[in-house]
């Protein structure tokens, strides 16, 4: 049987051996850990093995620790002495601990586990805990037993939209105060603001605890714990409940392609030995990241994984995963400094097909625990297959991040004068996909966010963002910026995927990176906050740019325009006029900077009457109004066979018609 993905891409059968091998890695290890008939689903419940389990009589508590000699549990329960609760061995390196008394344990009791290893006492943090804690005087974490009242969800069942307008979030960093957020006041004040944007799904960054803020979230040491700095487990709950309510998916950044290093809160070294979960010697560590690399052919491995996918979705309803990471995952030199020039760099030595697999029984059991559910990969590598379908010889991601089209707008405006951008490449950059994969579209997210890079409107203003944005300032270098970050949007909004990504606050230009406390800026929370006021400010720019992003995301959302593929209509390289259409919007822009056109022959795809529905040139978006919304065009066929309409066309100016009966 020859698999679709090389009906997608013919130039794919040079390596069909790969991709059949890729498969065949896939149905053995599959077998290896549920049998010819068994179910993914059935396998990934970890979380309700391990760990800590109130019964009719008390608590049990279970460790998977195959190279410890003896496993204890100590805390506040027993006056924190190591050795009095010994656990029982039971087998394949299973620990067990049964308490009797239903208040032996209790909700806030902090917890340790510590495990004899070669003669040294280790102390550890349980590995399946629910909730861990920072001790603020001496800085060490405690596991902490969460025994809250289960959470009575108003809205028990969600379905996500299938091309999503995503509002990248963090939690802590998402309110005006120089210090963290908290998963209620995110619920109370942000969730409201995102609604109002349109945008239908939010991707939640920094859930699963870290050690280190400053890292992002992207340095996981408990993985089956929702971030205590936020709040409480039915906290998180809440603000996932509200936002179903609202109408709003809600994924997680999940990060799966490594791990601290840290063995006093981590799972490195948990019972004594690198090995338990990564690659033993360099391979076990990323050279880039200072963080272990964890070993996905270990069937142990793959079932700590998996279950970490199932719980988040079945505790928290979260409705699916942007996986981080992937490209470090599937390429033994974490594609650092790689170039993939040609199809032979993904089908190599330098392939680690174990990762591969891993992806793929992920994403089957993504769909068994919920088949609507939306999940993502960062591989800026286009691994072919990767957002197919696995019966077809792919990967099963729904969408890859288009990586490639942040890296387009940072080197035009870093590298290239506004009168010589190429409006073809421009289009080609932002359409050229892998026939049959989906891809999210955006201008910049948080990477581009972070102190030490900038946002696309630092670049386009610099310092004039503090100077010159408010309503009574004619500064050109803000117009300039104004009307690139709108059209810029326009049209990666419009033809850059199958879906759309924002990071928080770029929407209506936050003119300060994001900088996390740190020794260097004396721990400051001052550059890791969001200054909504600038947006809600009438007096200034900020709220026009805010307001043209809400306009694009409901016009777009409303007339499903992302379920339609874009064509291009006729592209004026020498103008810098860019048309096409998407579903049944018409879209035309005219990069030039200095070049009105009074009567420009705009092509459309049939002839009749057409009007402007949005311009980037409104008032309410900071513009000039120089373009009616109430004027009807009229277009006819051409000699050269094309329809078109006479539109006046400004510089610097993205026009959506559609056509009228």
């Amino acid at each position: 049987m020859r698999y679709k993905i090389f009906a997608y891409d013919p130039d794919l059968l040079p390596f069909e051996a790969d991709i059949n091998q890729r498969m065949e890695n896939y149905r053995r290890k599959r077998k290896e850990l549920v049998g010819e008939m068994g179910s993914l689903l059935d396998f990934a419940n970890g979380h309700q093995y391990f760990g800590f389990h109130r019964t009719d009589t008390g608590w049990v508590y279970r460790e998977w620790a195959p190279a410890a000699q003896e496993v204890y549990l100590t805390g506040d329960m027993n006056d924190w002495r190591w050795l009095d609760w010994r656990m029982t061995p039971l087998g394949n390196g299973v620990f067990e601990l049964i308490l009797k008394g239903r208040d032996t344990l209790y909700d806030g009791c902090r917890v340790k586990t510590i495990v004899r290893h070669g003669g040294q006492l280790l102390e550890r943090i349980p590995l399946y805990i629910r909730r861990v804690e920072q001790d603020p005087v001496t800085y060490a974490w405690c596991g902490i037993i969460v025994d809250e009242p289960p959470y009575r969800w108003k809205k028990r069942s969600f379905t996500p939209s299938a091309h999503p307008f995503i509002y990248e979030c963090h939690i802590g960093m998402a309110q005006e105060k120089e210090g963290i957020g908290t998963y209620a006041e995110f619920r109370e004040n942000i969730l409201p603001r995102i609604k109002a944007l349109g945008y239908n799904t939010i991707q939640i960054m920094a859930i699963m605890e870290h050690p280190y803020y400053g890292s992002f979230g992207y340095q996981v040491s408990s993985f089956f714990s929702a971030c205590s700095r936020y709040g409480t487990p039915n906290e998180l709950k809440e603000l996932i409940d509200a936002a179903h309510t609202m109408g709003i998916a809600v994924l997680l950044d999940v990060v799966h392609s490594h791990a601290v290093k840290n063995t006093a809160e981590g799972l490195n070294e948990f019972d004594g030995t690198a090995y338990q979960f990564f690659h033993e010697g360099p391979r076990g560590d990323h050279p880039a990241w200072g963080t272990k690399l964890f070993n996905y052919n270990k069937n142990e491995v793959l079932h700590f994984l998996l279950s970490n996918l199932k719980f988040w979705m079945e505790e928290y309803h979260f409705d699916g995963f942007r996986f981080d990471g992937v490209t470090s995952m599937i390429y033994h030199d974490h594609g650092l400094g790689a170039a993939f020039t040609d199809y032979s760099k993904y089908f190599s030595m330098n392939t680690d097909t174990e990762a591969i697999t891993y992806l793929q029984l992920a994403n089957e059991l993504i769909r068994q625990v919920n088949p609507k559910a939306i999940t993502i990969a960062e591989d800026m590598s286009a691994m072919p297959g990767m957002c197919l379908p696995i019966e077809e010889g792919g990967v099963g991601f729904d969408y890859r991040l288009a990586m490639g089209e942040p890296d387009l707008w940072i080197k035009l405006l870093k590298t290239v004068r506004d009168e010589n951008w190429n409006v073809w490449h421009i289009w080609y950059e932002l359409t050229s996909r892998r026939k049959g994969e989906a891809y999210i579209g955006y201008v910049e997210s948080h990477d581009q966010a972070l102190v030490g890079d900038k946002t696309v409107m630092f670049r386009l203003c610099d310092s004039k963002m503090y100077t010159d944005m408010a309503k009574s300032s004619n500064d050109s270098t803000v117009e300039r910026g104004m009307a690139l970050h709108k059209m810029i949007r326009m049209v990666t909004m419009t033809a850059g995927g199958s879906g759309y990504l924002n990071f928080m606050g770029n929407e209506f230009g936050h003119p300060e990176w994001i900088d996390f406390p740190r020794e260097g800026n004396g721990w400051s929370y001052f550059y890791c906050r969001r200054q909504w006021h600038l947006a809600d400010d009438p007096n200034l720019k900020y709220g026009d740019l805010q307001a043209f992003d809400g306009a694009m995301v409901n016009l777009l959302k409303e007339r499903r325009t992302l379920a339609y593929e874009p064509k291009s209509l006729y592209i004026d390289e020498g103008g810098q006029v860019l048309m096409y259409k998407r579903g049944g919007l018409v879209f035309a822009l005219n990069f030039s900077p200095d070049k009105p056109y009074p009567e420009y022959w705009m092509t459309v795809p049939a002839a009749g009457r057409y009007r402007v529905i949005l311009s980037t040139d409104e008032e309410r978006f900071g513009g000039f109004d120089r373009i009616s919304k109430e004027y009807i065009y009229t277009a006819n066929k051409h000699p050269d066979g094309l329809y078109k309409l006479k539109i006046y066309l400004p510089p610097r100016c993205g026009v959506c018609m559609v056509k009228v009966k």
